[in-house]
This record gives C-alpha cells, structure tokens and sequence, in this order.
C-alpha cells in the first residue's frame, strides 16, 4: 500500500488510475461511469487500498452531486415542459410505476426484506440520462421520434427521483421526538417561504443579475455555480437535504435566456466532480458481498435489459406509436440509473438499508450500464432481428405517430427530400421553386413544422424505417435524394429502394471519399459532397472573376 504523503498526492493517484481504467473502457466502448466505478473497486480497500482521503474525496462527491441536480432543474424551463407534454408524463410514471412494482416483487421472491426491497425497486425504475443523452446525441438521434419520447420520460424519472430523494433526506435528517403530523407542518411551512423567496429572485432579480454578469462568462458561470452550491447548503441547513436546493437552483435559472450557456460550461465540471463520487462508491463495494449478490443481480438484470423495453413498447403502443418505435425508445432505457446508485447511497447514510442491498444495485448498474450500452449502439440491426417476433405490439392506429401528418397528402411527386436540414431544405426549396412538387421527409418534427410554415409538403419519418418508405409515393420518373449526412441512413434508404424494387433515381449526400465510393457501390446515381462541390464552385467563381478582371485591364 503507498503511503501518501498529503491528500493531494492521493487525489493525483486516483486520478491517473481513473483516466487509465477510463481509456482502457472507451477502447472496449464502455460507458466511463462503469471505470470509475471500476478504479473505485481497484483503489479501495478491496483493491490496492490507496484511499484514505475519504472525507476530501466525499466532499469532491457531495459538490458533483450538486451540479447533477442543478444541470436537471436548468433544463426543466416551462416552455421545455409543455412541449414535453402528457404523452411523457403518462409514460414516464406508467413506466417507473410498472418498474419499480415488478423490481420489488421478484426482490421479494428472492428473499430480500420489506424496506430494501422497495429500494431495489425504484433503482430499477430510473434509467441513466447521461448515457442514453450521451448515446442518442453520438448517433444523431436525440431528435428522433423515439429519442424525444425516451428523452421526456427520462426527464420525469429525473423529477421523480429528485423529489423521492428530497422527500427520504427531509424525513430522514427530522427531530424523531417530533410527532409525525408536527414534522409534516414544519416542512411544509420551511419549504413555503423557501419557495416563495426563490420566487420572488427569479421575479425580480436573478434575470437582471444575469444579464449584468454575462458580460463576462466566467463570472457568469462562477456565479451559476456559487448559486447552485449555496442554496443546496441553506437547502441542508433547514432540513431538507442540498439535493432540493440544488435542484430549484437550477429551476431558479431555467426560464433565463443564459440557461443554455450555463448548461453548457457546467457540463465538464459536473462530470470531472461526478467521478469522485463514482470513485467513492467503487471504494466503498465489499466484493465478498458482491459475490453474494450474483444470483439476485442475474435476474434483476434480465429483468432491466429485457423486461423494461417491454413495458415501454407496451405503454408506447397504448399510447399510439409503433412497435418499431416502442422498441428503439424501450432499449435506451434498458439499464439504472446513475441516480438509482445515489438514492442507494442515501438509503445506506439513512440506516433505511444494508450494504448488502448497496453491493445488488451496484452490481445490476454494472451490468445493465455496460450491456444497454451495445443494445443502444445497436438498436437499429437489433430490431430487424425480432421484429417478427413483436407482432403483438404493433397497432393498427397509430394515432400519435402520424399526428401531424395529414398536411402531408400522399399524392405522386416529382421528388423525395429525406433530411430537411440546411443542406437538404434548400434543396427542397428550391426544386418546389423550379415547379417540382417535392415532398420533405424528417425525423425532427420541428424541423417538419418549420419547412411546412415555409409552404413546403413535410411529413415525420425516419428513411431507415423501410415500412415508412414502402408507404411513400415514390416517384417513378423521379428523383429520391437522402440529404442526410450519416452514411448508415443512407445505405439503408438506398438498400430499401432496392427492396422495394424503385425504378427512379437516386441520390444521396457523402461527407468523405470513403462515404462516396461506399454509396456509389450500393447503387446510387449521384452522390453529392457538399464542401467539395461549394470548393469547386467558389474556385470557378475565383477563376472567372480574375479572368474578367484581366480582360478589362
């Protein structure tokens, strides 16, 4: 065991172990929350023992925490939540009810007590936000149908497991000699004039201080951060825990116009802090009671990889939307949550359960974390795999998902736009000027609004989904043009037309060499490279300028 010579020292160490463990994952394209937790077992006392700074380590940990919860409240604007809507609201706490219900139960079956395994049930009913965001944004997703859904869900299960652990820190840190009822009337009355305090700043000050600071963003986020960890510590100090605080921080800020760039510069911090309390946790795990648990976290994690997607394609098709949908938005939230590790630790510092119970729902977040990870990174080949085997999800109405459609009449036309972005909605646009008629084809269902408020005929639909493409009017004599720059959706569209025996033409988008040559292969008939033909056009305009110059001279 080195003996360090300061706590500095140690923290350098754990560091460099952390990075070294973390490089080692990212090469086996693992999650990084699951090296930290590993460099945390390696380190510990059931490692190599080098922690002995527990107390500076949870104190890095408890300030991560923090800014976990404020970086959650900042992104719940009320124009964010509106948009959310029911169809979120309904899921999500359909989704954590039927969870969390089904987690405890099969605790119980397998021996697990009353209050630990009401904890393993609700770790069970969170997903981790940070990887499936993380994920969903790497593939180009997050604005995808089942994107947004699995996202509003996750955003309730955030509210969810803030508001259980605000309620387990308020109870739990109360007077006991304090009658029940007498408890219920001090917190509510201390959370009142909390709320109303936070109110009357977002009303009158915190907009106009903003605006002051944001001169200088340094002093911008310095101040986002020092407002985060100050009303977590009042928010502590009155008896409900820095979690709440934290989060109305972060509330407290949301309806700013600087909640994105805060947002965004916290971002690193929060993570670079989140791993000290990753790496405690990883300290903390008894392998001994690890081994024990193998058994409980077997089933626990079936029942997370496979059970939950399942509920998540049912309350989907309930709600209107396609087994494909359902599908791809239950796999994202196919593991627990980094919240589900957080809640446990309260529940251990409460006295409400053993290390023991810790050991099951870390070793479950282990597994689930590491292996949705391939599932999301793979969804799409995963579901053309069972797709025949989720007949019985499929609706024959799926009101929801062609919502808005209708303004996108299934006539014949002379072109096929997917990808509406700036590349491919100015190639729509201008084909509709030219007389084309040209229907856009997006899985942003803003970006569809937008093109339709421009006059041009849009519809959602995602040009991987080869059932969407068969619904298409393809035309004969025309054109199908994949404006998207991914060389996957690409391939795919074109391997669909190809199924569907398409006798128009084809055209797509690469962004390299490689990509080219990969769709000109696959058959397409022209393959545009936007930087290289606006080189080439810029180059042309240079030429005949230069040209025109020298004749007048």
């Amino acid at each position: 065991m080195p003996a360090f010579e300061s706590a500095f020292a140690e923290i350098a160490a754990l560091l460099l172990a952390a990075a070294i463990i973390g490089a080692l994952a990212l090469r086996l394209h693992q999650p990084l929350i699951v090296s930290y937790i590993a460099a945390g077992i390696l380190v510990g006392p059931a490692g190599l023992g080098w922690v002995t700074a527990a107390d500076e380590v949870n104190l890095l940990a408890k300030i991560g925490i923090a800014l976990l919860l404020f970086v959650v409240g900042l992104k719940l604007d009320p124009g964010l939540v509106r948009v959310m809507g029911m169809v979120a609201l309904v899921s999500g706490l359909a989704q954590m009810t039927l969870a969390a219900a089904a987690g405890y139960l099969i605790a119980v079956a397998m021996g697990v007590e009353f209050i630990s395994a009401l904890y393993v049930g609700m770790a069970l009913a969170f997903s981790s936000t940070i990887i499936v965001v993380k994920l969903l944004s790497d593939q180009r997703e997050i604005d995808s149908l089942h994107g947004r859904i699995a996202v509003g869900i996750l955003i309730v299960q955030d509210i969810a497991v803030v508001l259980a652990m605000i309620g387990l820190a308020a109870f739990g840190e109360g007077d006991q000699a304090t009658t029940l009822p007498g408890a219920i009337a001090l917190i509510v009355l201390k959370g009142a004039i909390f709320l109303a305090l936070i109110g009357l700043l977002m009303r009158y000050v915190l907009t106009r201080l903003l605006h002051s600071l944001a001169s200088s963003l340094e002093l911008l986020v310095l101040f986002a951060i020092a407002w985060a960890i100050g009303l977590a510590a009042v928010s502590e100090s009155l008896g409900f825990g820095k979690e709440l605080g934290a989060f109305l921080g972060g509330i407290s800020l949301a309806s700013t116009p600087y909640r994105e760039t805060i947002g965004s510069r916290l971002v690193t911090l929060r993570d670079f802090l989140l791993l000290f309390f990753f790496i405690d946790l990883g300290a903390r795990v008894d392998l001994g009671l690890i081994r024990g648990q193998l058994a409980p976290a077997v089933l626990l994690s079936i029942f997370t990889l496979i059970g939950k997607p399942l509920i998540v394609m049912v309350i989907a098709g309930l709600m209107g939307y396609r087994k494909r949908t359902g599908f791809l938005a239950g796999v994202t939230l196919a593991q627990i949550s980094e919240f589900s590790l957080i809640l446990a630790a309260l529940g251990i510092s409460l006295g409400h359960i053993a290390d023991e119970t810790m050991a099951l729902i870390t070793l479950v977040a282990l597994t689930t974390i590491s292996l949705s990870t391939y599932m999301i990174k793979y969804s799409h080949p995963l579901y053309e795999r069972v797709a025949h085997w989720l007949g019985p999800f499929e609706r024959q109405i799926t009101h929801r998902e062609e919502a808005g459609d209708s303004a996108a009449e299934l006539t014949a036309c002379d072109a096929i736009v997917f990808g509406l972005g700036r590349f491919g909605g100015n190639i729509a646009r201008g084909l509709s000027d030219r007389g084309w008629e040209v229907l856009g084809v997006d899985f942003d269902p803003a970006l569809v609004e937008a093109r339709r408020m421009e006059g041009l005929l849009a519809r959602y639909g995602d040009a991987e989904d080869q059932e969407l493409v068969a619904l298409l009017p393809l035309p004969r004599d025309g054109w199908v043009i994949g404006a998207t720059p991914e060389r996957h959706v690409n391939l795919a569209l074109i391997a669909a037309l190809r199924q569907l025996h398409y006798g128009g033409r084809v055209a797509v988008r690469a962004t390299s060499v490689e990509d080219a040559a990969a769709l000109e292969l696959a058959g397409a008939d022209v393959v545009f490279r936007p930087f290289v033909d606006a080189a080439k056009e810029a180059v042309d305009v240079l030429d005949a300028f230069g040209d025109a110059v020298a004749s007048a001279d």
